[in-house]
Formats: C-alpha cells, sequence, structure tokens
C-alpha cells in the first residue's frame, strides 16, 4: 500500500514506520469438495464418507492435517457442506492432500482407521492450490487414487475467493485540538494504523502524509484493501497511533485509540470521533481527559476486481523460458560450468526453471511451453542465434510441462556451441509478438529470462521493455553465478522507470533477481527454489491487474466459459519461429 505524503515531508523521515509488503496477508479462498462413486465399504448399507484436508510446508516436506469435513451417512456421492478456507499465494507452491474415509468409527484417531480398520480407506488425492483455482471456472475434477486395482471414484474440489477479500476502503479523517508538542509552533502531525494479529501483536498497515503547524489537521483520503486492515476480520481490533513529526527522526508520541473495521464501516452514513489517548498523560495528571479528538470525516467501500477473478473466468498464463547459452557460462562438461549437467543435483539454471515453472503451469491448461535459447552457434552450419528452440524444432517449438522444457534444454547443451553475446531483445520481441495478438484479456505471457553476463545490446533490450509494457506481458530475469548484474538491476525499473529514446515504459513489467542470493547454506535445493519463486513471482498479479485495469478489460464469468479454448488455434498463435528458422 503506498502512502500519500505531503511534499513538505521527506519519506525517509519515516523510515521507522515504513510497512512491508510482505506482511499484508495473502486473499482467502473457500474450498469446496464432492464426490462421486465413491468405494462401497459397508456390508448393510453405503459408506459414510469424510474428507480430510492435509496441507505440505517447503520448509519440512511434512503433510499436516488442516481440517475435515463432517461425516456423511450412507452415500457414495457426498457434498460435505464444511468449507476449507486457505490463505493463496499466486507465489508460492501450495501442496495439497485429500483424503477420503469411511468413518464406521466414533474416533477422531484417523490413524485408527488406517492401521486397524483398513477398509475404511476409501482413496486420496494430490494438487496444489495453483492446479484448482488455475482450473476452468476454478473447478477441478480428478479421479481418486491408494487402492491397487479398484476405482475409487472422482472428487469434484471448487475454489471461491472470499467476498471480504475483495474490498478496499476509501477513508478520510481529521484531527481536533491535538496536543501543542513543539516548542515554536503547534504540532506536525499523521496517523500510523495498525492491523491486530492473532498472537496479540501488531503490524504497521499505513501512514498518513504530514500536515504542518496545526492541532486541527486534516488529512488526504487514502484507500486500503480490508484484508491489509483487519485480514478480513471485521471485529480484529486496529490501532491508530497519532504523532507530532519532527525532522531529526524522533517523532513525538501525542497518543491513540482503538476501532475495528466494523465501526469505520459505519463512517459512510454518519460522524465517528475518537478520544485520543495519552496512557502516560493520564496517569500522571487526575484531569487529563485527552490528548484531542480524530473523526472519521468518510468511508467509502469500493469491491474490486481481483487476479482470482480473471483466472477463474477462464485468463491463461503462458509461459515461455529463454536461456543463455553464450559462453561466459563455462564449457558444460566441466564442474565449474553454470551449465554442467551433475548426476546428482541441479544446475542453477534448471533450479531457477524449475522454481518459477512449477508454479505457472497450474496457470496454463495445455501445459505446452515455448522454450528458447539465445548466445549459441547452431548445427549443421554454426551460424548464430539469438532465438533458438531447445527442442531443435522450430514447426513445433513447445515442450510438454516442465519436464520437457528441462529435457530439451539437456539435449541442446550437448548440440550447441556455446558462443555469445547476450541479447536480450530477441527473446523479448519473440514473447512481445505472441502478447500482440491478444487484446481481450483471454492470456497473459510470462518470459522467463536465465542469463549469466553483462547484456550486450542494452539500448536494444530497454526499447523492447518499453515497447512491450503496453502488452499483456511480464519478464523475469534470474541472474546466475558471480557477475556483476548492474544492467539488469536497472531494467528492473523499481528505483526509475525504464525508458528508451524519451519513450517511458507504460507500467513496471520486469523482475530481476540475482540466482546467488537464494541459495540455502545447507543445500536445500527446495528451500531455495521456494525463495526464488516468492520473490519473482509476488509481482506478477499486480502487473496483470494493472495491464487489465488500464485496458478496462473485465473478467469473463465463467458461467460462459463452457469449453477450453482449443490449444493450437487461440491458446498458442502460430509461433513466429515458424518464419524465423
Amino acid at each position: 500500500m503506498s502512502t500519500v505524503m505531503s511534499g513538505l515531508v521527506n519519506m525517509a523521515s519515516l523510515a521507522d514506520f515504513e510497512p512491508l509488503a510482505a506482511v499484508i496477508p495473502a486473499t482467502k479462498v473457500e474450498i469446496t469438495v464432492s464426490c462421486r462413486n465413491l468405494l462401497d465399504r459397508d456390508t448393510f448399507s453405503k459408506s459414510d464418507p469424510i474428507c480430510v484436508l492435509y496441507t505440505q510446508t517447503v520448509a519440512n516436506r511434512e503433510w499436516r492435517e488442516f481440517g475435515r469435513t463432517e461425516v456423511i451417512d450412507n452415500t457414495l456421492n457426498p457434498d460435505f457442506v464444511h468449507k476449507f478456507i486457505l490463505d493463496y499465494f499466486f507465489e508460492e507452491r501450495q501442496n495439497l492432500r485429500f483424503d477420503l474415509y469411511d468413518l464406521d468409527s466414533k474416533s477422531d484417531n484417523l490413524s485408527k482407521h488406517v492401521s486397524v480398520f483398513l477398509y475404511d480407506f476409501l482413496g486420496q488425492m494430490y494438487c496444489t492450490l495453483g492446479e484448482v483455482v488455475g482450473s476452468l471456472g476454478s473447478r477441478m475434477e480428478r479421479s481418486l487414487i491408494g487402492i491397487p486395482g479398484k476405482n475409487c471414484g472422482t472428487i469434484i474440489v471448487k475454489a471461491e475467493e472470499l467476498g471480504n477479500c475483495r474490498e478496499s476502503v476509501l477513508m478520510q479523517f481529521c484531527g481536533n485540538k491535538l496536543d501543542k508538542k513543539d516548542f515554536f509552533g503547534k504540532s506536525d502531525p499523521f496517523l500510523v494504523f495498525y492491523r491486530s494479529n492473532e498472537d496479540g501483536t501488531f503490524t504497521i498497515c499505513h501512514k498518513t502524509e504530514v500536515v504542518k503547524n496545526t492541532l486541527d489537521p486534516v488529512w488526504q483520503a487514502f484507500k486500503i484493501p480490508v484484508r491489509a486492515l483487519c485480514n478480513g476480520d471485521y471485529d480484529r481490533a486496529i490501532k491508530i497511533e497519532v504523532y507530532d513529526w519532527d525532522r531529526d527522526g524522533g517523532h513525538d508520541y501525542i497518543g491513540e485509540f482503538s476501532t475495528s473495521y466494523r465501526e469505520l464501516s459505519k463512517g459512510h452514513s454518519q460522524f465517528t470521533v475518537w478520544e485520543v489517548l495519552n496512557p502516560k498523560k493520564k496517569k500522571k495528571k487526575k484531569k487529563y481527559l485527552n490528548s484531542g479528538t480524530v473523526t472519521l470525516l468518510s468511508c467509502f467501500i469500493d469491491v474490486e476486481v481481483t487476479f482470482l477473478d480473471y483466472i477463474k473466468g477462464g485468463t491463461q498464463i503462458n509461459f515461455t523460458v529463454a536461456i543463455d547459452f553464450t559462453a561466459s557460462n563455462g564449457n558444460p562438461s566441466q564442474p565449474t560450468s553454470l551449465h554442467y549437467m551433475s548426476p546428482y543435483h541441479l544446475n542453477a539454471y534448471a533450479l531457477a526453471l524449475r522454481a518459477v515453472g512449477e508454479i505457472i503451469q497450474d496457470y496454463d491448461s495445455d501445459k505446452l511451453f515455448p522454450a528458447l535459447g539465445f548466445g549459441a552457434k547452431l548445427p549443421p552450419d554454426g551460424r548464430v542465434s539469438h532465438e533458438f528452440p531447445l527442442n531443435g524444432n522450430p514447426d513445433n517449438p513447445y515442450c510438454s510441462g516442465i519436464e520437457g522444457v528441462l529435457e530439451a534444454y539437456y539435449q541442446s547443451l550437448k548440440s550447441v556451441r556455446l558462443y555469445g553475446p547476450t541479447y536480450f531483445s530477441p527473446v523479448i520481441n519473440h514473447v512481445a509478438r505472441y502478447a500482440s495478438l491478444v487484446k481481450d484479456g483471454s492470456e497473459y505471457f510470462i518470459l522467463l529470462i536465465i542469463s549469466d553476463g553483462v547484456i550486450s545490446d542494452m539500448a536494444q533490450t530497454k526499447e523492447s521493455i518499453v515497447n512491450a509494457s503496453s502488452l499483456p506481458m511480464s519478464i523475469i530475469i534470474v541472474g546466475v553465478g558471480p557477475a556483476e548484474f548492474d544492467e539488469m538491476i536497472e531494467l528492473d525499473g523499481d528505483e526509475v522507470r525504464i525508458s528508451s529514446r524519451g519513450r517511458f515504459a507504460e507500467r513496471d513489467i520486469v523482475q530481476f533477481v540475482p540466482f546467488r542470493d537464494y541459495i540455502d547454506r545447507r543445500g536445500n535445493h527446495i528451500l531455495s527454489m521456494a525463495r526464488l519463486a516468492k520473490d519473482v513471482l509476488a509481482e506478477i498479479p499486480d502487473q496483470f491487474l494493472q495491464y487489465m485495469r488500464c485496458r478496462g478489460i473485465k473478467p469473463q464469468h465463467s458461467s460462459h466459459s463452457t469449453s477450453s479454448k482449443p490449444p493450437s488455434t487461440l491458446v498458442h498463435p502460430v509461433h513466429p519461429l515458424q518464419t524465423q528458422i
């Protein structure tokens, strides 16, 4: 949540109150489970099924029970009423396991049913939360497995984003008769908002701008997601502290008060006034009343369209990978090479590809990914190419799943000769040609570039990014190896918006990270990949929404999408490489 600051105030002076983006909770989704044609395990009646949901954390890989549904008596086709509510992160791989049991005993100990009454187990299904929300209409149907030689029936899992995660609130506050803190003037007041956590602690979620030299400030209106303000819990405490700004950063505490989102939301129909209290002054002075008041002048609630609305409506996320085959990577047959294929572990290129690709592939229905290489001499004539298909087939450059991309990558290492220089613009333009054909919001394109060195076509790359910034497209760059990546950091555009020939990028579409920052010291590659994916993918939903909103594209209603798009025609247009090679 960005903060509106007065031009009179240096942002750095409020560093003590700067919120971290990572503390804003994820959206929440509600999971509904149904089953069809379950095994009949009872002799004189039908099964009495219950569904148990297990989740798996990246850190320890242990399956832990998240919750269980109610038991439904005497049915093979249960529609469970109990819902599972999960935090959803686009940038994380969230593994789920659904186990079905026929519960004849009243015991809550499921291990008893597995170890003693083996016939009570009805089957199970593994998936990721991304696969569920990425399915057409956020509805996924899978076969149950787990009993050899038996057809265990099917499970239907549906995801629905919770309504209160869509809400944002636009509020404006003013103060009245606040304490005077400045010796030669009045006060320079600002507000700091804190969300309460379940463990009793508080997390900063917003601060206002500073209003100079007044005891009766009127702060600018600001907008904040409800999930950031109270995590969707309307009755959770919200603490608001009032400070007098000081240039040296030692801001003077004026006082505080508490409220809730439910109380704030009443502000759309009435003024609400709170006393600002300073506990120390109240304790010292018997006649102390307050340190002024704060009034909510206005409160407007807005329900926003979310990333999941588009995914549920059928928008496909198309993923392309581009891998650096320049000579600076070293001889692939040598252990010192960044492309070395060790029999014991994946190299940095493969780790980065798998980390990002395994999450994105959940949102692409056909799982066919174009995979490109650049900077190599190709057989048979040894010509240099900066845009070649890893599988060697320009007529069909698609690889099946992330495993197919990895296989094509390994095969390319055996057939091409590493050369150079390092050009990014050809592969960026390649994906941009795809993206320029889709203007209805039905597809969004993500290009992952993995490279080890200094960019040789910086001016052309900037121009390509500026051009691509108006398209449904995002670019992820992962730098591998020990090189300095100053140019790639410049492309990221977080500090200064990238420009070319006097034109600025319409929006920020590039995210860069150096792979070395994610290497786990204990050699835990799974943890390394999870951290990398979390950082490089965290900005994608916002970049996606920014494009859709700028173009006025609304999500399709899933009820209108009864069949998936033909992969050969709409999901993947005619591949530009067919006319290039």
